[in-house]
Parts: C-alpha cells; sequence; structure tokens
C-alpha cells in the first residue's frame, strides 16, 4: 500500500472531517476526522451501495452534533472511532477504514492501493 500524504494537523480543525482526492480522480475517496491528535480515516464510500458518496456537500461528514459521520444519501450513521453503521441501511456493516500517520512535523498520511 501506498502512502499519500494528505495534509498537516493544523490544517484539520479538532472536531471536524474533510474530504480529500489522493488519486486525482476528480472527487474526494477518502475522509479524515480529527478528535483532538487523534485522526481517523476512512474510504469515502457508504457500504450499503459501494460506489456511494458519503457527503451531501464537499467536507459534510459529520452530523449536526458533530457526534457521527452520515451518509447523505442513505441517512446512515457510522461512529467516528471504528465505522460502525449504528442506524440505517447499512446497520452492522462498517466503513473501510484506512491507516493513518502523523509525522512529528504534522503530516498526516494514510495508505491506500490506487
Amino acid at each position: 500500500m501506498k502512502p499519500y500524504r494528505l495534509c498537516k494537523l493544523d490544517d484539520l480543525p479538532d472536531g471536524e472531517a474533510r474530504g480529500f482526492d489522493p488519486l486525482c480522480q476528480g472527487q474526494d475517496s477518502v475522509l479524515l476526522v480529527r478528535r483532538g491528535r487523534q485522526v481517523v480515516a476512512y474510504r469515502d464510500l457508504c457500504p450499503h451501495y459501494g460506489a456511494t458518496p458519503m457527503a451531501w456537500r464537499r467536507h459534510a461528514y459529520l452530523n449536526a452534533q458533530r457526534t457521527h459521520i452520515v451518509c447523505a444519501a442513505h441517512g446512515a450513521l457510522f461512529e467516528i472511532g471504528d465505522g460502525n453503521c449504528v442506524q440505517g441501511p447499512c446497520l452492522g456493516q462498517s466503513l473501510t477504514s484506512l491507516a493513518v500517520d502523523i509525522s512529528e512535523d504534522g503530516d498526516i498520511t494514510v495508505r491506500l492501493n490506487p
């Protein structure tokens, strides 16, 4: 798996989510969520329908309370920490998690297959 640098930790506000297009495909394929110094990464694909992006607009991955990742197409809610679906049509399924590394300089990289 190839590492892709996405951003600096300081570029991702605490408690927020952002989408990225590391493969330069013209749409975000990876989403990051930051909680303090912890960052989780997932493929930007709902497990209900494999080709459905999660956000209804760019970077809009979290519910209003900022407690869950939400699929705008299906209304499914996912736990931020492990990607498990806790409500919606894909209950019991999970988002595809990606390995995240944060360097001492704050560079965030993920590993994924192109």
